[in-house]
């Protein structure tokens, strides 16, 4: 998430990737945080950038889930219905098992294994 004063935007791993790779040509150094936050990125980033944004469309379609929820979806790429349940535990949603197919159906779609 990046927040620029009062509005906060949500970014995937892939954006995050693309967006240090570009100051590290544009500066030709990073600074620490930024180089951890690149090996993170290019560690779990599994998407390409324009299937992430692709992804994002198809699970923002979904009402019952938040741009929050979506952005986690796409950079964790579940597989399960235990991951997605995971990934909102902590959350006051309750996902049935229909719901979950759905969210499983759709990343399965763009899930590069």
């Amino acid at each position: 998430m990046v927040s620029n004063g009062d509005n906060k935007k949500f970014i995937p791993l892939s954006e995050v990737k693309n967006i240090l790779r570009k100051v590290e040509k544009e500066r030709k150094e990073l600074t620490y945080e930024q180089r951890i936050a690149l090996e993170h990125a290019n560690k779990f980033a599994k998407l390409q950038s324009q299937k992430t944004k692709d992804l994002i469309n198809d699970l923002n379609k979904l009402d019952f889930i938040e741009e929050s929820h979506v952005y986690k979806i796409v950079d964790l790429l579940p597989k399960t219905n235990e991951d997605i349940k995971t990934i909102f535990a902590k959350e006051r949603i309750n996902l049935n098992d229909d719901k979950i197919k759905k969210i499983l159906n759709i990343v399965n779609k763009y899930n590069i294994d």
